[in-house]
């Protein structure tokens, strides 16, 4: 799969200018009730230990049996990443020792994955889109978590997170600066959460990102590259990928070399920190899996799963754009979570007039409703404006029953008290006047009363915006305002 790789913002050193390359490897828990191998729970926040069978405790003779869910939801990922579904993938032991991970290997697919080539859009300020390759998706366990906080001379080991099903999409180094990985992983976590395949709660560790950065002069050989581990933050992951960036091209500049290793971010100083140096594949010793028999599966497996996919978020833009005429960047923040999405279609839903009102919806999900909600904290799932009363008030907009002034007056009142905006339009007085002999009225004394800038706005028609104001004033808002423009340029001759 040929993915054109787009150039990234170069950065200056001593030496002139320096090329960023990226490579990512994302780990996404698997959407599932059980563990990949095992039948305890998944579920993120129990007592600790209480989530362990027999087998994610590596006690002798228990033998793992593969979870076919967690197989699913991989092949769909796949899917979603259009990428090729391998009918034949291998399970292989990778070895390492480590307090959290009882087994002494962890369960891992090395040179047989079940999801080969794939690639994702992303995009990218001022309209601009990138494509990123996509090397693989595997299938692995999850390891323990250790604390060590909850005792002075030792760590506690907590296995409850210990053989939850994990897919590694490995992208290509494709990523050429910080803008470019924010945006792969937002997409990816959309994506993701489109399929239901991973919640992508960054916070909970659901989403965990390894970042691997070099530098090289432009066009140059890749640089050696360093692994930062375990990022759980989309922002995060933009100031790592800045200062590691840096880092190594001040080394090189200075005469020295990169050595090849992992690091880990420090939030607190905003600067990477040197962890152990990198091991290679062949340090972990990969043998197939004794216990485990190669996955098999059928195309009319993948095609089934395939013909039942949900429409994902480039799909969704496209006819967003498409049907109702939306601007690129307005159906793109449209799609960007499925929650907004949903949000907006289910407001369509409620149209009297789809065709006439699907872009004023629009504008007020991005600009009333999404506005309210950031500088309010709350989420689009607390809102307390539901898409049936939006859907009301750009219903009344379009058809003529209130005007845009109005109805912000109106979505003050019901996102503070409720109620249906139809209601609440009748009970209120709040219709607009679109009686032009009402009008007129107002129109006539406004000219009478202002005749210096009566004879400036016929020299200078822009002027005449003066008195739609003054009319709108005086009406309360409640005055058409097309209305008012057509009187006032009969009246003035303009």
């Amino acid at each position: 799969m040929n993915v054109s790789v787009k150039p990234g913002k170069l950065i200056k050193g001593q030496t002139g200018d320096w090329e960023v390359v990226i490579g990512m490897e994302v780990h996404a828990q698997v959407t599932s009730k059980s563990k990949l191998f095992s039948g305890a729970s998944t579920e993120f926040g129990g007592e600790p230990n209480s989530h362990v069978s027999l087998v994610d405790a590596a006690m002798p003779g228990m033998l793992p049996v593969i979870n076919e869910e967690c197989v699913r939801q991989a092949v769909r990922t796949g899917l979603g990443l259009n990428a090729k579904i391998n009918l034949r993938s291998v399970f292989d032991r990778k070895n390492y020792f480590y307090p959290d991970s009882p087994q002494g290997y962890q369960i891992s697919q090395y040179k047989s994955p079940v999801v080969g080539e794939g690639e994702v859009t992303v995009e990218l300020g001022g309209g601009k889109t990138a494509t990123i390759g996509i090397e693989r998706l595997h299938l692995e366990q999850d390891a323990g978590k250790l604390l060590h906080d909850q005792s002075p001379s030792m760590s506690f080991v907590d296995l409850n997170r210990c053989g939850v099903a994990l897919m590694e999409i490995v992208s290509k180094p494709d990523i050429r600066d910080a803008e470019q990985a924010k945006a792969y992983v937002t997409k990816l976590r959309s994506i993701l959460r489109y399929l239901g395949t991973c919640d992508g709660d960054m916070e909970k560790g659901s989403l965990r990102a390894d970042v691997n950065v070099s530098v090289r002069k432009p066009g140059g050989p890749l640089g050696t590259r360093c692994e930062i581990k375990n990022m759980n933050s989309i922002n995060f992951i933009g100031q790592a990928i800045e200062y590691e960036a840096r880092r190594q091209i001040e080394i090189i500049e200075d005469g020295g070399v990169i050595d090849q290793e992992t690091r880990l971010f420090d939030p607190n100083k905003g600067e990477t920190r040197s962890m152990r140096s990198k091991e290679e594949a062949h340090d972990y010793r990969y043998f197939p899996d004794p216990d485990l028999l190669p996955l098999e599966f059928s195309q009319a497996y993948v095609d089934e799963l395939k013909a039942k996919l949900p429409e994902l978020p480039d799909q969704k833009k496209a006819r967003f754009i498409e049907s109702l005429g939306l601007s690129a960047y307005d159906a793109g923040v449209l799609v960007a979570e499925r929650e907004s999405a949903v949000f907006y279609e289910t407001v369509l839903a409620g149209l009297a007039d789809k065709a006439r009102d699907g872009k004023l919806a629009a504008n007020w999900v991005i600009n009333e409703l999404f506005g309210r909600l950031n500088k309010e904290g709350h989420d689009i799932a607390d809102s307390p404006l539901s898409a049936a009363q939006l859907a009301a008030i750009v219903d009344l907009i379009g058809e003529g029953t209130i005007s845009g002034k109005i109805a912000k007056d109106l979505f003050e009142i019901v996102w503070a008290e409720g109620g249906d905006p139809r209601e609440l339009v009748e009970s209120r007085g709040m219709k607009q006047v679109t009686d032009l002999g009402a009008i007129e009225k107002v129109v006539d004394d406004i000219i009478a009363a202002n005749p210096d800038k009566v004879a400036q706005a016929k020299a200078k028609p822009q002027l005449a915006g003066w008195f739609v104001g003054q009319v709108m004033k005086q009406s309360g808002g409640k005055a058409n305002p097309q209305a008012v423009n057509d009187l006032l340029k009969a009246k003035l001759g303009i």
